[in-house]
C-alpha cells in the first residue's frame, strides 16, 4: 500500500499538485483539488481541453463531438460543480432528449424501428410492437436494477486499496446482485425473450467497448440509468462541458497550461517529486495522471518502479475494442433522422466475434448522431453534421488498419442507407476519419482501444489500476483506465474517489462532498410523470 503524503509541513503550506491531462477526469480533479485549497497546475499536451470529450470544428462551420456524444446520470457532475461553488445548470444549456434514441433492427431485409422512451408507458408500447410478451418485463427490470444500483453505489464511490476492501460489508451486500457468474445478455433473458428487445437493453455495453454476451451482469445498470435518469445533450456539443469545467477550475485558482506535454514524472527513489516538461522540472507534492493508462504509464514511470503494472503486464492486459469514426458535414438537412440512432445488424453477435478475433466486419452495427435534430449550432443553416461510430478491432488484434481505411469508409457510408437517406456521398462537404491508428497516434490512446482496459471481472475493483497508484508513492490516477472504470459519470466519480484520497494524504479540506442535488435539467420534450 502506498504511504500517505500527509505531514505537518504540508498542513502549513498549500500543497502543489501537477495534473497530467485535461480530460474529464483531470478537469474534475482540478476543480475539486483547487476548491480544497491545493495549488493546481494542469498540463495538457493539446491546444484544447477535454481530451476525447472535446468539440471538433471545421472551417465550413460544422461542429462534432470527438468522442462522447451525450451525458448520462448527470447527478455526479452536478454535485461536483456544487462542491466548487458553481451551478451546472447556469454554466451549460443541457437538454433532456425524448425519445432518447432510435434503434433500428435489421432482420431478413427489413428494418424495425424502436424509439426508446424514458416514459415507461410509451416504452412498454414500443416493446409490445416488437414482442408483445416482453412488454411486461420492463417494470420488473427497472425495479431490479434500481435495487442493484442502490446496493452497488457505495462500492463505486470508494477506493479499493487492499484485499480487505474486497470483503467490506458493502461489497458482500452487493455481490449477489452483481451476479459475477452471469452476463448482461443472460441476465436480461429473465425479463425479455426476444433477442432484439434484449439488444435494446444491452447494446449499452459498447459504452465500455464490450460484448453483452461476455460483459458482467452488473452492467445491466447502464441501460437502467438511461431510462431512470435520462439522456442529455449539451447545446454546442459535449466539449462545452469540458470548457465549463475548465472555467470553474480557473476561477478557483487552477492554472491550465495548453500545448504542454509532460515527458516524465520525476522521482526520488519511489516518491514522485514533480514532472518534466520541455526538459524543465516542475516540482509538485503529488502528481495526478489523467492520460490514457496503457499509452502514458510506460512513458511516464520507469518500468523498474512498477511491480504490479509492469510493461509486460500492461502489454498482456485485456483491452476494449476500437472505433472507426466518420465526421461528415453535409449540404442538406436530414428530415426524420433522430438525434441518436443505433443500427443493429442482423449479424450483431457475429460482428462481436469478428471484432474480438481481429476481423473487420463487412456488415457492421454502428451508431449515428444527428445532433441537428436538437441543436442548430452544430451545422450552418440548411446543412447537417453527422457523427458515425463503428466498433472495430483494436490494434492488438488488427495491426493492419491503415491499409483498410479507404475500403472501410465505403462500408460505413453504405451502411448509412439504413437511415433511409440514400447515398450521402454527393452531399459531403467536409469529412474527417479517425481510425484505430489515429486514436493511438493523434489522441494518445493505447492500442487504439477507445474504451481503455476492458471491464472483465479480473480487471475491476482491486484488480484495476488504483486511484492511488500502488506501484509508487505520490502518483494518483483518474480516467477510464482506473477504478471505477470508463464512461463519463464513472470517470467523474473516479475523480471524486481520487481527490478524496489526496485530501487525506495532503491534509486538504475534504473534496468529494455529495450535496442532495437532483439533475435539474429541462427536457427538450417533457416526459410524462410515472405513476
Amino acid at each position: 500500500m502506498t504511504a500517505p503524503l500527509s505531514s505537518p509541513a504540508l498542513h502549513r503550506a498549500r500543497p502543489k499538485v501537477a495534473i497530467i491531462g485535461a480530460g474529464p477526469g483531470g478537469l474534475a480533479a482540478a476543480m475539486l483539488l483547487a476548491a480544497s485549497g491545493a495549488r493546481v497546475t494542469v498540463h495538457e499536451k493539446d491546444a484544447v481541453v477535454g481530451g476525447r470529450t472535446r468539440t471538433l470544428s471545421s472551417p465550413e462551420g460544422y461542429r462534432f463531438d470527438l468522442g462522447p456524444t451525450f451525458f448520462l446520470y448527470p447527478r455526479i457532475l452536478k454535485e461536483i460543480f456544487a462542491r466548487c461553488g458553481a451551478d451546472l445548470d447556469q454554466e451549460i444549456d443541457m437538454r433532456r432528449l425524448e425519445p432518447q434514441y432510435r434503434l433500428l433492427f435489421e432482420q431478413g431485409g427489413d428494418v424495425t424501428k424502436l424509439d426508446a422512451s424514458a416514459n415507461l408507458d410509451r416504452m412498454e408500447a414500443e416493446i409490445a410492437r416488437i414482442s408483445p410478451g416482453d412488454a411486461k418485463g420492463l417494470r420488473p427490470f427497472m425495479a431490479e436494477n434500481r435495487a442493484k444500483l442502490e446496493a452497488f453505489r457505495p462500492v463505486l464511490e470508494r477506493a479499493f486499496s487492499t484485499a480487505a476492501d474486497m470483503m467490506r460489508p458493502d461489497m458482500l451486500k452487493a455481490l449477489p446482485l452483481m451476479k459475477p457468474w452471469s452476463t448482461v445478455d443472460r441476465d436480461l433473458a429473465r425479463h425479455f425473450k426476444d433477442p432484439r428487445v434484449r439488444l435494446a437493453f444491452s447494446f449499452q455495453t459498447k459504452y465500455l467497448g464490450m460484448s453483452p454476451f461476455k460483459c458482467p451482469a452488473l452492467f445491466t445498470i447502464l441501460s437502467f440509468l438511461e431510462y431512470e435518469h435520462g439522456v442529455f445533450h449539451p447545446i454546442g456539443g459535449c466539449g462545452t462541458v469540458s470548457d465549463a469545467m475548465a472555467r470553474v477550475a480557473e476561477r478557483l485558482g487552477a492554472e491550465i497550461r495548453l500545448n504542454s506535454p509532460v515527458e516524465r514524472i520525476v522521482f526520488e527513489g519511489r516518491r514522485a517529486k514533480g514532472i518534466e516538461v520541455g526538459g524543465h522540472r516542475h516540482d509538485a507534492d503529488a502528481v495526478v495522471v489523467n492520460a490514457d493508462f496503457a499509452h502514458a504509464i510506460p512513458k511516464l514511470i520507469p518500468n523498474h518502479l512498477r511491480k504490479n503494472w509492469s510493461d509486460k503486464k500492461i502489454g498482456k492486459a485485456r483491452y476494449s475494442c476500437s472505433t472507426f469514426m466518420l465526421y461528415l458535414g453535409l449540404d442538406r438537412t436530414l428530415p426524420g433522422v433522430a438525434h441518436h440512432n443505433v443500427i443493429l445488424s442482423e449479424q450483431y453477435r457475429q460482428n462481436i466475434g469478428q471484432i474480438e478475433s481481429g476481423e473487420i466486419p463487412e456488415i457492421p452495427s454502428l451508431y449515428v448522431q444527428h445532433a441537428g435534430a436538437t441543436d442548430p449550432t452544430m451545422a450552418p443553416e440548411g446543412h447537417s453534421a453527422l457523427y458515425v461510430l463503428v466498433p472495430v478491432p483494436n490494434l492488438i488484434v488488427q495491426p493492419g488498419w491503415e491499409a483498410q481505411c479507404a475500403r472501410f469508409r465505403d462500408v460505413a457510408l453504405d451502411r448509412l442507407k439504413v437511415l433511409g437517406l440514400g447515398d450521402l456521398r454527393p452531399h459531403i462537404k467536409y469529412e474527417r476519419i479517425v481510425a484505430p491508428q489515429d486514436w493511438e497516434n493523434d489522441f494518445a490512446v493505447g492500442y487504439g482501444a477507445t474504451f481503455n482496459l476492458s471491464h472483465e471481472l479480473p480487471q475491476m475493483l482491486l484488480f484495476r489500476p488504483g486511484n492511488r497508484f500502488r506501484d509508487v508513492d505520490g502518483v494518483y490516477l483518474v480516467g477510464g483506465g482506473t477504478h471505477p472504470g470508463s464512461g463519463l459519470p464513472v470517470i467523474y466519480e473516479g475523480a471524486r474517489i481520487t481527490t478524496n484520497l489526496m485530501a487525506n494524504d495532503l491534509g486538504l479540506a475534504a473534496t468529494p462532498s455529495r450535496p442532495t442535488a437532483t439533475s435539474g435539467f429541462q427536457a427538450a420534450t417533457p416526459v410524462a410523470a410515472e405513476p
